[in-house]
């Protein structure tokens, strides 16, 4: 007998929660509307026929977050637009970005001369670990800075480097014996880092 007490009890909690939230939600959507009326006038005018399909009846919370991406994506173009009405630039240029090879060398010629400021990079140690061989990457003059940043090479980074630079070595050995070229930069460089690490 408790026990159908207890769930009579906890029925009427839940029908009575169930209650709260749906008056907590239709507040919810209320206030939504509202908002979204409000800013309406800032949207580009929908197509004919389809004025007020979103305010009809309630929306569901999903059609009202897509609804409010989409008020947001306008506000956004629309401020963008403005901006370049203005003559003020929206975003840097890919040309004003700087690239890899530029921030790279910066990373390095930093650790050389302000050693105290400088900090760790892992994306610009790996650029100049994946690029220090090529002279048009890491020019001649960057080069002995690298030599003495990779002298504190620790850990996998420094055993990675000299698994890699014996193999580019055997490799420019064979294409080498095979050709009789003299050395190029490549295999002096590979040859520096291989003395120098190992």
């Amino acid at each position: 007998m408790e026990s159908t007490m207890n769930s009579g009890v906890r029925g009427r909690r839940m029908a009575k929660q169930k209650r709260k939230d749906s008056q907590v939600t239709k507040k919810k959507n209320k206030k939504l509307k509202k908002a979204v009326a409000r800013e309406m006038p800032l949207a580009p005018a929908a197509p004919p026929g389809t004025e007020g399909a979103p305010a009809e009846g309630a929306a569901s919370p999903e059609e009202q977050r897509v609804l409010e991406r989409k008020l947001k994506k306008e506000r956004k173009k629309e401020a963008r637009r403005r901006l370049q009405e203005a003559g003020i630039s929206v975003a840097q240029s890919p040309a004003a970005r700087r690239s890899g090879a530029a921030l790279a060398l910066d990373y390095l010629c930093s650790w050389a001369q302000q050693h105290e400021n400088w900090r760790f990079q892992k994306t610009r140690q790996t650029w100049l670990l994946l690029h220090m061989y090529d002279r048009d990457q890491v020019p001649d003059e960057h080069f002995s800075t690298l030599l003495a940043y990779l002298e504190g090479l620790r850990g996998q980074a420094r055993e990675l480097t000299v698994r890699k630079a014996e193999v580019l070595m055997r490799e420019l050995d064979e294409a080498g014996a095979s050709a009789d070229a003299p050395l190029p930069g490549r295999t002096q460089r590979v040859r520096q880092v291989l003395q120098l690490l190992s």
